[in-house]
């Protein structure tokens, strides 16, 4: 069995981050495409990526300490 790695706090918050840049473009696109507003553009990605990139942190935490064989 391969053995398992520590997953540290620093990586995780890394991984989320890069991701949400990820999603910080993809969902610019969509709502810009369907409003056509800069505004409501740059207010929408800043509220919901905030709270998302806290959520998804928790998930991968949570996720790191449960043990699937």
């Amino acid at each position: 069995m391969k053995k398992r790695l520590p997953v540290s706090n620093r990586r995780s918050l890394l991984k989320a981050i890069t991701f949400r840049l990820l999603i910080i473009i993809s969902d610019s696109f969509v709502i810009f495409f369907i409003t056509r507003r800069f505004d409501v553009t740059l207010g929408v990605i800043f509220f919901s990526n905030i709270a998302s990139t806290i959520f998804y942190f928790i998930h991968e935490r949570v996720w790191n300490n449960i043990n699937i064989s």
